[in-house]
């Protein structure tokens, strides 16, 4: 029995040399080619490191700054040159075509969409808005909601309920932006009629978000739309 392991531990060893000198004779055999290969992996990890290190870093910085600026002209309700920029800052519309593939430039489009809002262009909200993507838990569900706006003010009620509901679903228990976009959401199915959804939707205020602003509207609101439904 011992013979027997010995000569199949001594078959092990055999492969395992076998495969290491098939190994050691492919290496000898491609040497230029996988050293080809080597130098252009390394060459392309370079390229990446530089590229973020004197491309995308310094963009970002850059695109930043210049956010800060058209964000302040917004604050000071100075819609059009927040859009437009002047002759020293780009503006929310410069920073998108200035400055693509950055945070900045994404996060522009969002208030871009809102500078439109204000300025009753809709067509030109939902574009930008549309455009616009984020996870963040505030920023989401308001861009979906400010799309609802612009629909709703264009007569697309369908399509704001969808998104007021998508809103909704994405503000969670934010006690803050939930309740703002159930109301719109409630306000929505009243015009097409569908007083039982408002009716729930404004119950759901008043049991999820009782300290909400929104939520002393909804307390009369649930006993006109009662009223109107016999209960």
């Amino acid at each position: 029995m011992a013979n027997i392991e010995q000569n199949q531990e001594q078959d092990q060893l055999e492969n395992v040399e076998n495969s290491l000198g098939r190994a050691e004779m492919f290496v000898e055999e491609n040497r230029d080619k996988l050293l080809l290969i080597l130098g252009i992996a390394i060459a392309l990890m370079l390229g990446i490191w530089a590229y973020f290190k004197f491309v995308k870093g310094p963009k970002e910085t850059n695109a930043a700054a210049q956010m800060h600026q058209a964000e302040l002209y917004l604050e000071r309700d100075s819609v059009r040159l927040a859009l437009e920029g002047d002759a020293n800052y780009p503006g929310f519309l410069g920073i998108i075509d200035n400055y693509s593939g950055t945070k900045a430039a994404n996060n522009a489009k969002y208030y871009a969409g809102a500078c439109y809002m204000k300025l009753g262009q809709f067509d030109q909200a939902i574009k930008m808005l549309e455009g616009f993507s984020s996870s963040d838990p505030i920023l989401e569900p308001m861009s979906l909601g400010l799309t609802g706006d612009a629909y709703m003010e264009k007569g697309d009620v369908d399509k704001a309920v969808s998104l007021y509901n998508k809103a909704v679903s994405k503000a969670g228990d934010n006690k803050f932006v939930a309740p703002l976009y159930m109301q719109k959401l409630a306000v929505a199915y009243e015009k097409q009629q569908k007083i039982s959804d408002a009716l729930g939707v404004y119950e759901k205020i008043k049991s999820n978000f009782p300290t909400s602003t929104e939520a002393r509207d909804a307390q009369k609101m649930v006993q006109l739309l009662s009223t109107k439904l016999g209960k």
